[in-house]
């Protein structure tokens, strides 16, 4: 298998353009309001931890490995030794749908990159940016091209030129070959934080500065895809803005409670998104494709994933407060990462050397890729992420004391 048939089906689609978490960030724990003339005024009990959010970063999250594992065609049909739809007969429609946990990413993305935000220097914000994404990816770069390498394993690496590009994070718009299958909503959440970091972060984020972002965004999306011209639409994303943009809407209410103009933004981003959703993966039967998703259905998970993440906003979880949804989100991101192409490999091994039936291939495979998660986590995020986020930040800005003074001891 060459490289390029090796990854040129590795999305979560072959209709979007480029296959969270992404989303890829646990939930933080928002800055306080500095002023509210600023800010517009924080509703009280608006900056504490929303640990369901959490859980259901990691619930799109396996949406997603069950499309890849059970709900597609392509490699790892060769991994099972046959098609998915042959080893699940009954499921593999209902996994087909799994890929709308991209969807429920963007959405939760776009709320927690408000979130984080809001308050934040650009600097902060580029580094918490920089330092969150990258030394787990460099990770899964690393680990998929050895894993690859392996003279038994059946799947080929790209070459190195193009897996030394792929550290960038930028090798779709350069043309280059990914490692990952999963990097093309790495390259949708980068253009939608350099958009909210020109635009929101850097003048300084208020309630009406985030409106005018979401509507002027809005609106240019959609025209960038009636305009048929590609730099357009690269910047302006028109078939993912949408979910980002829900996600922004539903942090303004969850920081300013209930109105009418912030229920606009996600209502208008809703009604957008779905036909995208519905554009990008429902096809007429035919005994030529792998799934029959129903339009009705894909309508219904973009409008529960809203559903979900507007719930959590409103308060309507704020019971769910167990630790362990914090360490599940955690997990989301290396899991995102790792779970497609090493879980090819972990199934041919199970299924078709070991003999191990298919539904408990499939569990094992999950399993085995949240405790390599669980690992990437511990051994390189907990380590790598606060250095390099402390070196971008730069030196701390001195407190107390104006800077030249001598310091009081007490």
């Amino acid at each position: 298998m060459s490289a390029a048939s090796s990854y040129g089906t590795a999305s979560l689609d072959p209709a979007p353009s480029g296959a969270g978490l992404p989303l890829p960030d646990p939930i933080p724990t928002p800055p306080p309001a500095a002023d509210p003339a600023r800010t517009g005024g924080a509703r009280k009990g608006a900056h504490g931890r929303l640990r369901a959010l959490d859980g259901l970063r990691l619930i799109a999250a396996l949406m997603v490995a069950l499309y890849h594992y059970g709900g597609r065609t392509g490699e790892v049909g060769q991994a099972w030794g046959t098609s998915p739809r042959a080893q699940f007969p009954s499921l593999s429609t209902a996994f087909s749908y799994g890929c709308l946990g991209v969807q429920i990413f963007f959405v939760i993305s776009g709320f927690v990159i408000c979130m984080s935000g809001w308050g934040r220097p650009l600097r902060s914000f580029f580094a918490s940016r920089v330092a969150r994404l990258y030394p787990a990816y460099w990770a899964a770069i690393l680990i998929v091209t050895v894993v690859f390498a392996l003279p038994w394993v059946a799947y080929k690496t790209v070459s190195p030129s193009d897996t030394l590009v792929n550290l960038t994070m930028l090798q779709m718009p350069v043309g280059a070959h990914r490692v990952l299958g999963v990097c093309w909503t790495l390259w949708a959440e980068l253009r939608f934080y350099a958009l909210f970091a020109l635009f929101v972060v850097l003048p300084g984020a208020t309630r009406q500065r985030v409106v005018l972002f979401c509507a002027v965004w809005t609106l240019g999306a959609v025209l960038a895809d009636a305009s048929h011209q590609d730099f357009l639409k690269a910047v302006l994303m028109p078939e993912y803005a949408p979910y980002f943009i829900g996600g922004v809407g539903l942090y303004l209410i969850h920081r300013f409670g209930h109105s009418a103009l912030a229920w606009g933004i996600v209502g208008v981003s809703f009604l957008i998104g779905q036909h995208y959703a519905v554009a990008a993966l429902w096809h007429a039967p035919n005994p030529h494709f792998f799934s029959y998703r129903s339009p009705y259905v894909i309508i219904a998970i973009v409008a529960a994933g809203y559903a979900a993440v507007a719930a959590i906003a409103l308060g309507a979880f704020r019971w769910a407060n167990w630790p362990w949804l914090t360490v599940a989100g955690a997990l989301t991101y290396p899991f995102y990462l790792l779970h497609e192409h090493v879980g090819w490999v972990v199934i041919a091994v199970l299924h078709r050397n070991l003999g191990i039936p298919s539904y408990a291939t499939f569990a094992l495979t999950l399993a085995l890729m949240l405790a390599l998660a669980w690992l990437l986590h511990r051994l390189v995020e907990r380590r790598l992420t606060p250095v390099l986020r402390r070196s971008l930040s730069g030196p701390p800005r001195p407190t107390g004391d104006a800077v030249g003074e001598t310091p009081r001891i007490m």
